[in-house]
């Protein structure tokens, strides 16, 4: 593992992973705030103030529109990439961020929720960046590391952009105690923070080469292919990888770049294409959002005391960052299928688990605890392989002329299924309550059994095997 390499790897994951892991819990500690001044805005506009029903409408729709931002951003994917590069789209896509904090910072003092509607759905069209997670940058990040990186540590860099997102999550638990950000009149400020990471990627990612796979598959361009592979590899025989790209050229000299609906129709690459679907579907549908957007919603209907929250919502965000950890060192150990089985069950366990302790808490109140505990088992199961192993799979499961446009494909199940679920969540929670979570089990348990049948392991394989695998 080189300098170069690892450096690359923390900056792209730190400046765009790490941006969509905050996005996803910042909301969480100033929903108050925040539904305060939609209601306080409205009454100074309208003369009253909004509905209950109305109020949650609006709340909803800022939590959701993130990903509907991302929507949109991953349908960009395949041009950008194709016309800009790896390394270009996210020096691109960075001053989305820029524009989304300014939007969001002045909301307050301009008066304007539709501000932060719209800061909101600027920052999903950057992240568009989870595996994915993905907008823009969900999909490039994984997508560029994937590329760069030796076939004995495709693994590790894949996964490091998961612990970001973790990494993410907890900074914006951390900064929204009442300590810090958590105030009333911090809450602008709380959202717009995502600038920091960005104008770092923006002004360093300059240094670092563009991907040698896109320049000598794509540009045909073996000269600067071959230095950024020496500058990646740290080795002056690299000729080796060279060779193989220059294989994976010729097979696809024929080979047009497919289109998304090419894809969808190409029988060749059926089961892989079906994988991605089920797996990117079902990392969102399996409630990880729900829990994510609404932790101090859930804690608070499980009985914990409300100023235990904030701190009882830090702890898990700890726990999950730890979890990433373990995946992240494991993966080329255990390989691509374990950790995703392991994590989706475990996910699937937990999501009953909090049924049954929603529905016994009145009776036993040590069942508080245990939806506590489930809760944290949820985000670690997640972490440990659900959080990064899509997005890696995805660019392990394609070849050059089919990855693109197999993002595209991930990217969008795994954004709109995002806004379903945060826009839906609080109304489901609200008409079926502790068996809402009965949903995210099903599909947790449903996911994990179609990996283990149909998906096989990809760990220290090229991309040429792995497709050979499937046909």
């Amino acid at each position: 593992l080189t300098f170069p390499l690892l450096s690359v790897t923390v900056l792209v994951s730190f400046g765009s992973s790490m941006l969509y892991g905050y996005n996803l819990a910042v909301v969480n500690s100033p929903a108050a705030h925040i539904k305060a001044f939609y209601n306080a805005t409205w009454s100074q506009r309208y003369g009253h103030g909004l509905a209950s029903g109305s109020l949650t409408l609006l709340y909803s729709l800022t939590v959701s529109i993130f990903a509907l931002g991302g929507l949109v951003g991953s349908l960009l994917v395949g041009v950008l990439v194709e016309r800009y590069g790896r390394k270009g789209t996210l020096s691109r896509s960075a001053l989305l961020v820029l524009l989304a904090g300014g939007f969001m910072s002045f909301s307050r003092e301009l008066g304007s929720p539709e501000m932060v509607i719209i800061g909101r759905s600027i920052t999903g069209l950057h992240s568009g960046s989870p595996p994915l997670t993905p907008g823009i940058c969900l999909s490039v990040v994984p997508l560029y590391l994937g590329e760069i990186a030796p076939k004995n540590l495709r693994g590790f860099l894949g996964l490091m952009p998961s612990i970001f997102i973790c990494l993410g999550v907890f900074f914006a638990q951390v900064l929204g105690l009442p300590e810090l950000l958590g105030k009333d009149r911090f809450w602008p400020l709380f959202l717009s923070v995502v600038v920091i990471p960005a104008s770092l990627q923006l002004l360093l990612l300059h240094c670092f080469p563009e991907s040698p796979r896109y320049l000598l598959i794509e540009r045909n361009d073996v000269c600067r292919a071959t230095e950024a592979l020496h500058r990646f590899l740290g080795t002056p025989d690299v000729q080796d990888v060279i060779e193989e790209m220059k294989e994976e050229q010729r097979s696809l000299s024929s080979v047009e770049m497919v289109s998304v609906w090419q894809l969808l129709r190409d029988r060749s690459v059926r089961w892989q294409t079906l994988s991605v679907v089920v797996v990117n579907a079902g990392m969102q549908l399996s409630g990880i959002d729900a829990i994510w957007f609404y932790t101090n919603t859930i804690f608070e209907n499980a009985g914990i005391p409300v100023f235990q929250i904030p701190y009882t919502t830090v702890g898990t965000g700890a726990i999950e960052v730890v979890a990433g950890l373990i995946g992240c060192f494991t993966i080329e150990k255990l390989g691509r299928r374990p950790l995703i089985i392991t994590g989706f069950c475990a996910m699937g366990i937990c999501s009953a688990g909090i049924t049954v302790s929603l529905l016994l808490q009145t009776d036993l109140p040590w069942m508080h605890y245990v939806s506590v505990v489930c809760v944290v088992g949820i985000i670690a199961g997640f972490c440990m392989g659900p959080a990064g192993v899509p997005f890696l799979m995805t660019a392990e499961l394609f070849t050059q002329s089919h990855r693109p446009a197999a993002y595209i494909v991930g990217g969008s199940l795994n954004w709109f299924c995002n806004f379903t679920i945060g826009f839906i969540f609080p109304f489901l929670q609200m008409s079926a309550g502790a068996f809402c979570y009965l949903v995210f089990c099903g599909v947790c348990l449903l996911v994990a059994l179609y990996v283990y049948l149909i998906i096989p392991e990809t760990k220290n394989k090229t991309f040429m095997e792995i497709s050979h695998i499937f046909a």
